[in-house]
């Protein structure tokens, strides 16, 4: 399938809503062509000098539109896909396109490795002290929260070409007990570090239990 191509340096999961403020002249005419033919783009994730994955997105609102043409958009992501080729510019076009394949997700994760997984994001959330919406094990998928714990930009690219819910799901639970133990210790040294001049009462030793070689 050809789409027109819009690469950043940033990663969309599916369902998630994207904020984007367009501003050049190519991107101006790929929004405009958008609102009258309907047409979908995919936003390649620019890594390590270059485009191999993305996601298409479609466009849903157009916010504002500045004098000087300049928009605030909000599209929402949908599949993602696997760039097969690019060229910088589509004939009698601004904007680039290509070829791109989209990859068969596999939705295989069960409901309680779903709620193990919401479990200890809400245990970080704790750690953090930062306010944490309930959701039901039902509704949550990896791709929920996944801005939202602490993932690097690799991270979030490794999870994005991942084709099995399941999968996605444990990498999350691995970084999530890594990052956990890591606060966990952060929190006990800052424990002792505030203790550290307090008035505390020692037990004082026996010295009748010692004997001097």
């Amino acid at each position: 399938m050809k789409l027109p191509l819009f690469p950043l340096q940033s990663v969309f999961f599916p369902g998630e809503t994207v904020p984007l403020h367009i501003f050049e002249e190519r991107y101006k005419q790929l929004i405009n062509d958008c609102r009258k033919e309907a047409l979908t783009f995919g936003i390649p994730v620019y890594i390590n000098d270059s485009i191999s994955y993305g996601t298409e997105v479609q466009l849903v609102e157009v916010v504002n539109t500045y004098g000087n043409g300049e928009m605030d958009v909000v599209c929402v992501a949908r599949q993602v896909f696997q760039v097969l080729s690019f060229e910088k510019q589509i004939q009698g076009k601004l904007y680039g396109g290509g070829d791109v394949e989209f990859l068969d997700m596999e939705n295989d994760a069960d409901e309680a490795l779903r709620k193990e997984v919401l479990q200890k994001v809400e245990t970080l959330y704790d750690l953090m002290d930062v306010p944490f919406t309930q959701t039901s094990p039902k509704q949550f998928n990896s791709y929920s929260l996944a801005h939202k714990m602490g993932l690097s930009f690799e991270q979030e690219y490794e999870l994005l070409l991942m084709k099995k819910e399941s999968d996605r799901l444990n990498f999350i639970k691995s970084h999530l007990d890594t990052t956990t133990s890591i606060l966990y210790e952060v929190n006990r040294t800052k424990g002792v570090i505030e203790m550290n001049g307090h008035f505390k009462n020692f037990d004082p030793l026996d010295f009748h239990e010692f004997k001097i070689q």
